[in-house]
């Protein structure tokens, strides 16, 4: 029966099944053909898995995402962050960093960041001395700190499956995020300084005024959600709704750049991408139960007892096995697919499970742009219009400054469980 499992996903994957038609076919011909289980039972557990109230927190940040994306606030945020920065060689390669962490404390999506400071910072970026390659690499790579830092929707999908507290979740996440980013941002300031990247204009102050004027209430929209929920103001399922709110009246009221038609029209996608997310969390809940009751985690668990392996080894084993995994599945499919196998591993050798989860993040966030089937790759291809290879070109640099990272955040576990225990 296990085979059926672990054999039919390959299989389907080859054949460009999609993924919640992969878990759901290899589940049901599992439960029908090799278990007694009643087939009401498909249903049962496929509702089960959605009915979690931490899940009601995703569509939320999806809608409040989308809608941030249609205001403008992309601009803003560039402008805001050239105004801190415009007196650095390489200052506009750092802004892109910048504004896609910005982009990330609001949205949570790394192909909305990809999309939304590919269009306003590509031509930029090109003007301003960059090389084709280099600019596309950097926009493609940036928008990966946007599931890292908080509120993260993969965040809230592992800390469903791994039964964690999601606060601290986000609150574990926001220093290895900016971690990923001054990485980022100090390449940038040496690569501009080796080939001579022109300077843009120093700091004014004036002109931080101005921006700040502009952009304050894309600014204070993180600020908002992150201190509501480590205040106890309301839950991180509640932020999502405050955030829907406060992004429908920043975006209507404040800017005017969105009609209600266009809040309708947001609302309307939004839909679609939700249902994309929880029917994948419906089939990789039946997945997950068929394999528990196979006690495949338990065998699991009791074979790298077998090999001896240590928590550093276990974790540099995994971190192969996920970068390696995320270059073919999208962070929702494999969070909910190997949280649930993988908790009781990390038990057994006394990780903690919220420093877990911000690696298997941070690996997955890797994934979204590595090639071949990275999906940060595809969305800069369509907004960029570059060719794939170059595209790929591009990202090794900045793969392998996020790749430095992660090693940094596997082995130095206070860098992302110091806040949650000051906090």
């Amino acid at each position: 029966m296990t085979w059926t499992l672990l054999a039919l996903p390959v299989v389907l994957f080859l054949f460009g099944v999609p993924v919640f038609a992969v878990l759901l076919a290899a589940a049901t011909v599992t439960l029908l053909v090799f278990t007694t289980l009643p087939p009401l039972t498909l249903h049962q557990v496929m509702f089960g898995g959605v009915d979690q109230y931490a899940l009601l927190a995703v569509p939320f940040f999806i809608f409040a995402g989308e809608l941030m994306g249609r205001s403008g606030i992309a601009e803003r945020l560039v402008a805001w962050v050239l105004s801190l920065t415009g007196h650095v060689r390489g200052s506009l390669g750092v802004a892109t960093v910048g504004t896609a962490t910005l982009m990330g404390a609001i949205s949570g999506s790394s192909p909305a960041t990809v999309a939304a400071i590919g269009r306003t910072l590509y031509p930029s970026l090109l003007q301003s001395g960059y090389s084709t390659r280099f600019a596309a690499g950097l926009i493609t790579s940036s928008g990966s700190i946007a599931i890292v830092v908080p509120p993260s929707i993969a965040m809230i999908l592992y800390g469903a499956s791994a039964e964690q507290s999601i606060p601290r979740l986000f609150q574990a996440g926001l220093l290895p995020g900016l971690l990923i980013a001054g990485m980022m941002a100090g390449y940038i300031v040496l690569w501009a300084n080796l080939r001579g990247v022109p300077r843009r204009a120093g700091f004014e102050f004036g002109r931080f005024v101005a921006a700040s004027r502009q952009a304050w209430a894309a600014l204070l929209m993180p600020a908002v959600i992150l201190i509501g929920i480590y205040a106890g103001w309301f839950s991180p399922t509640e932020a999502g709704g405050v955030a829907c709110l406060y992004a429908m009246l920043v975006g209507r009221f404040l800017y005017r750049s969105l009609g209600w038609r266009d809040i309708v029209a947001t609302a309307v996608e939004s839909v679609y991408l939700t249902a994309q997310v929880l029917v994948i969390v419906a089939a990789a809940g039946v997945f997950s139960y068929l394999l528990t009751i196979q006690g495949v985690p338990q065998g699991l668990v009791a074979w790298i007892a077998d090999l001896g392996l240590g928590p550093a080894e276990f974790l540099i084993a995994i971190n192969v096995f996920l970068l390696l995994l995320g270059c073919f599945l999208d962070p929702t499919s494999a969070i909910l697919v190997l949280t649930p196998i993988l908790i009781p591993v990390i038990g057994h050798l006394g990780i903690d499970p919220v420093h877990f989860g911000i690696i298997m993040t941070v690996n997955l966030s890797i994934g979204m742009f590595t090639p071949p089937f990275g999906l940060n790759i595809f969305v800069a291809q369509s907004v960029m219009t570059k060719d794939v290879i170059a595209i790929w070109r591009g990202i090794l640099p900045f793969l392998a400054i996020q790749i430095v990272s992660l090693l940094i955040i596997t082995y130095v576990p206070a860098l992302s469980l110091a806040l949650p225990a000051l906090l």
